[in-house]
């Protein structure tokens, strides 16, 4: 199992190395992004009460109406409000009284006339122009309760990402939690002894591309992650960092390949890890490896920065998706020009998409990071390349 896996294979290793995912309660300003692990279901209709969808008048009847006060049109007659047991307003034939967007509408109401469409002389109101007759006639402006949605009635499935609409739909049902899978805690360990961390590089030294950048994208994929440390480059300063502290996954920048200056390999050795994924069948990112040990995963990435976040797409999307109960997310695209292949080998090519065409971005060696600057997708080139205008497999990237 020392080779290269294909990259396929890979993916689905990453995806089986996670474990089943786990649920946990989490208040609605904390679900922002989390994967909902159980379904909506309201308990109240929705509205769960009938309302206005204007401000105006709640008129009866064909008009003109006279008009009342709220408190005037609730009397000996005022009825239980069906939805929620509260007494209601009853409007008479021939009334109107005045209402504003959302308020409760008076049983009895035909149609709320917009406050635009309405003339008033005293207490006497009538409809005015084709506008207010039409709002009438057509019985306008009304939410009637369970118009949205009925008690009972599931409104999300568990799997997916709760967006602020989706959240602020929970908040309607009145709910002030949700259940979410819970998100794996993640430590960036970061390696490199030529690598600083501000200001401009000197002749041998490279500045650090990963801090800000790829904490970002773990979060982006549903991560958590808790902290991140840059070690030296030494087999046991990278052994106790792969080890240590109340972690899921440990996901490395660096140190993956097979020379001395590499530590990542020994030290997952000197654990007694489980090597998943050795490396990958893909370029850039083959160095990337999957290992499990210690209590944790471990995904190891090249130093390169085009070939580190590659390898991340690659295998770190389908595991923390995984983990998550999220479905990874793949396309397929047209492409904009030929794309070489390499036997034995998948590359990943970022690209921009336009009218459903994706064309390679210039600037995708291993170590750049330009064309990735202005990528939408990656695209999965199988070894025998593709032909202009062939459909090719396409990776998100995971800020896209």
């Amino acid at each position: 199992m020392n080779g290269p896996v294909d990259w396929r294979e890979a993916r689905a290793r990453a995806a089986a190395a996670a474990p089943p995912p786990a649920v946990e309660h989490v208040a609605l300003p904390r679900a922002l992004g989390r994967v909902l692990a159980e379904p909506l279901v309201t308990p109240i209709p929705l509205p769960h009460f009938a309302s206005a969808a204007m401000d105006g008048w709640a008129v009866r009847g064909a008009g003109p109406w006279r008009l009342v006060e709220s408190d005037a049109a609730t009397g000996p007659d005022a009825a239980p409000d069906p939805d929620t047991g509260l007494a209601r307003s009853v409007l008479r034939p021939g009334q109107a009284v005045p209402i504003v967007t959302g308020a409760p509408v008076p049983t009895g109401a035909d149609a709320i006339l917009r406050v635009e469409a309405g003339g008033v002389d005293g207490d006497r109101l009538e409809a005015v122009g084709d506008v207010g007759r039409r709002d009438v006639s057509e019985h306008r402006h009304l939410r009637p309760a369970g118009s949205e949605a009925v008690a009972g009635e599931r409104l999300l499935g568990p799997g997916v990402r709760l967006t602020p609409p989706r959240i602020a739909l929970a908040a309607a049902t009145g709910v002030d939690a949700l259940a979410v899978r819970r998100r794996p805690r993640v430590a960036v360990v970061l390696t490199g002894d030529e690598v600083v961390e501000s200001g401009v590089p000197g002749v041998g030294r490279v500045r650090d591309s990963f801090r800000i950048a790829l904490p970002a994208a773990l979060e982006s994929l549903g991560a958590e992650v808790v902290g991140v440390v840059r070690i030296p480059d030494d087999t046991d300063a990278t052994r106790a960092a792969l080890s240590g502290g109340d972690v899921d996954l440990v996901v490395t920048t660096g140190g993956t390949g097979r020379s001395d200056a590499d530590h990542v390999r020994r030290a997952l050795d000197a654990m007694g890890a489980e090597l998943l994924v050795p490396s990958v069948a893909i370029r850039p990112g083959g160095p990337t490896l999957l290992a499990r040990g210690g209590g944790r995963v471990v995904l190891g990435l090249p130093g390169n920065p085009l070939a580190a976040v590659l390898g991340l797409v690659a295998i770190g999307a389908p595991l923390v998706a995984a983990w998550t109960g999220l479905t990874p997310a793949e396309a397929v695209i047209r492409a904009g020009a030929p794309l070489a292949g390499r036997e034995g080998t998948t590359g990943l090519v970022p690209a921009t998409v336009a009218e459903g065409v994706a064309m390679p971005t210039e600037f995708a060696g291993a170590g750049m990071l330009r064309g990735l600057a202005s990528a939408d997708v990656v695209l999965a080139v199988p070894p025998g390349g593709a032909a202009r205008g062939e459909r090719v497999e396409a990776l998100p990237l995971p800020w896209s």
